[in-house]
């Protein structure tokens, strides 16, 4: 099992653990720090959800800092089980809601409206354009879309990237609804 550290909030410094599986790269602690920065250190009232949650790095960080709900989706057994301990050992099942589930077929069938959505899918697989038309459906109209992908990616769906950054070969994006990045 690979470990991380939560960076803020309730649950600072407290250890996630999840497998060592293809695919699973939890979210460096640098671009962790600078999301939630953007986004604020309290997330109190928000509902967010975490479509490829691996590690669950971002959905428990959002929890840990005060998220009413966060819906963490993976399609790995062996992801969910590591999920699914972590909310457990953190007291967090009434907050953390942990679904097996394809990321497409949540989308589509999810009835729920989120104010973030954490998509952080595989690189290298075009999960994005496969999303892209799928975001409405998931997003608040005022909601906040936080994306990481192997390269800069300037849009998906109506959400625009107002805020990115790169560390390493990770090109990460907060977007808002119809606006566009001024830098």
């Amino acid at each position: 099992m690979n470990a991380l550290r939560i960076i803020g909030g309730d649950w600072r410094r407290r250890v996630l653990r999840f497998p060592d599986l293809p695919g699973v790269r939890p979210t460096p602690n640098r671009v962790r720090e600078t999301l939630f920065n953007w986004l604020g250190q309290d997330l109190s009232g928000t509902c967010c959800l975490d479509l490829f949650a691996g590690s669950g790095a971002l959905g428990f960080e959002a929890a840990s800092r005060g998220a009413a709900k966060v819906v963490l989706v993976d399609a790995s057994p062996k992801v969910v089980a590591a999920l699914v301990a972590n909310a457990r050992m953190l007291g967090a099942e009434a907050r953390v809601e942990v679904l097996r589930s394809d990321a497409v077929r949540f989308a589509l069938h999810s009835r729920q409206r989120f104010d973030i959505v954490f998509l952080d899918p595989p690189f290298h697989a075009e999960w994005l354009a496969r999303l892209a038309p799928l975001v409405e459906r998931l997003l608040a109209p005022d909601g906040v879309l936080y994306v990481e992908a192997e390269q800069v990616a300037g849009a998906c769906g109506a959400w625009r990237t107002v805020r990115s950054g790169q560390a390493g070969q990770v090109c990460y994006h907060l977007m808002r609804r119809g606006e566009t990045d001024g830098t």
